[in-house]
């Protein structure tokens, strides 16, 4: 392996356990009153299209722009006061980065959320890029296209690359784009299906080892 890509939402933050709760609370609930939605269909897709998905698929209560808002207005708070960084992330990287692999991250949220998270935990130093799903002219995950274009991005084929996620539209995204998919398994997605990951590690001390193991 050559490179590592990390999710943002769930993994390098906690950021999940607001989203979340928030969503499940009062986003859903507004949004689409007869109920039906899991978090398992939309964890992982970018704000936007999770309102496309939601619009195409169930009879939705509430305007886009009303829905947009609502997750722009949430999205400063959230990554500014509220999140935590995993443990010892800092030191996983730099062991990586060590190690001469690339470190990416990939993300379905816009490039202004992941510098908020950037700049909060002073992490510029850690990245050799920062790839959103704004990035891509196609679709965010599950589609393959914003992995792929993070691998043509750090200059490593998408084969010798390991993702780490911790959605099912996450892991599924970058199996289809020819990664190694490693799901990141935590409280708030204990029941998230990350079956189609090729090894699932239960929180950051087993994922330390499975990364450092992959890229010995």
């Amino acid at each position: 392996m050559r490179a590592v890509c990390f999710d943002m939402d769930g993994v390098i933050v906690d950021s999940e356990d607001y989203w979340v709760e928030l969503e499940t609370e009062e986003i859903l609930p507004a949004a689409v009153p007869d109920g039906g939605v899991t978090e398992q269909e939309i964890t992982g897709m970018n704000y936007r299209e999770i309102y496309d998905y939601l619009d195409a698929n169930y009879d939705v209560a509430i305007a886009r722009e009303a829905w947009l808002d609502r997750y722009e207005s949430a999205a400063e708070a959230i990554y500014t006061e509220q999140v935590s960084l995993m443990p010892g992330f800092r030191d996983l990287v730099e062991r990586l980065r060590e190690r001469g692999l690339r470190v990416a991250v990939v993300s379905s949220s816009p490039p202004e959320w992941i510098d908020l998270v950037v700049d909060r935990f002073e992490l510029d130093d850690l990245f050799d890029d920062l790839v959103s799903a704004d990035h891509v002219d196609g679709d965010s995950k599950p589609e393959p296209d914003v992995f792929e274009h993070a691998a043509e991005r750090v200059g490593v084929a998408p084969e010798d690359c390991v993702a780490v996620e911790d959605s099912k539209n996450g892991v599924r995204s970058a199996k289809r784009a020819g990664m190694v998919a490693v799901g990141y398994r935590t409280e708030t997605n204990a029941e998230m299906d990350l079956s189609e990951a090729d090894a699932v590690a239960d929180g950051a001390a087993e994922l330390r080892e499975e990364l450092l193991t992959r890229t010995a």
